[in-house]
């Protein structure tokens, strides 16, 4: 079958539905491209948005935490003795005392000024430090061993054992055995901690 020029203007009405179609086809692709962009934006920004959520609600969590382990470390602190001002009265009739119940022969210490460990001053708490010079005579080697343990202990300070030198003691002139038979010296730090406010 051939067209003519007569058959063009009955071809007019279904060229332009034709044409009008496509372009509805055309626009409802578009306008689902579209939505499907915004949707995809928009769960993009949901899920950024649920992220940024979960790590502030895990920082949280571990702000929490950390906050915990503080309180319950201050509280073992504050329940040991070691916060707050020195006591060196004490520290000293618990020498004394230790070295009554262990029947150490002689003892002699000397405490030293005490200073401030923490030197930035920005800290919360603050760590000071007092000196102790121990000197001992002892029975037995395990004696220095018992002594230091039952200090470190009793003592309403956290105490640290820098050094400590164990030695024979001489026999007596007239050749008998002497009551102690070994000598030690320890370097000692005797640390507490209080609040920074209440630094001297």
């Amino acid at each position: 079958m051939k067209l003519t020029s007569r058959d063009l203007p009955k071809l007019w009405l279904p060229l332009l539905a034709a044409l009008a179609m496509i372009a509805v086809a055309s626009l409802l692709v578009w306008g689902s491209q579209l939505d499907a962009g915004k949707a995809e934006h928009e769960r993009n920004a949901a899920m950024t948005t649920k992220n940024q959520i979960e790590q502030r609600l895990r920082q949280v969590r571990t702000e929490e935490q950390e906050i915990r382990e503080r309180t319950q470390l201050l509280q073992q602190l504050q329940n040991s003795g070691i916060t707050g001002d020195e006591k060196r009265l004490d520290w000293m009739e618990m020498l004394r005392e230790t070295q009554r119940e262990l029947r150490i022969p002689g003892m002699s210490y000397e405490f030293g000024a005490q200073t401030s460990l923490d030197k930035a001053g920005d800290a919360s708490y603050a760590w000071f430090s007092s000196p102790l010079r121990l000197q001992l005579r002892l029975l037995h080697e395990e004696d220095l061993i018992n002594f230091l343990a039952r200090i470190q202990k009793n003592a309403k300070a956290l105490v640290i054992v820098r050094a400590c030198k164990l030695s024979p003691l001489p026999r007596q002139a007239d050749g008998r055995a002497a009551m102690a038979q070994f000598g030690a010296e320890c370097e000692m730090h005797w640390l507490t901690i209080r609040p920074a406010s209440d630094k001297k």
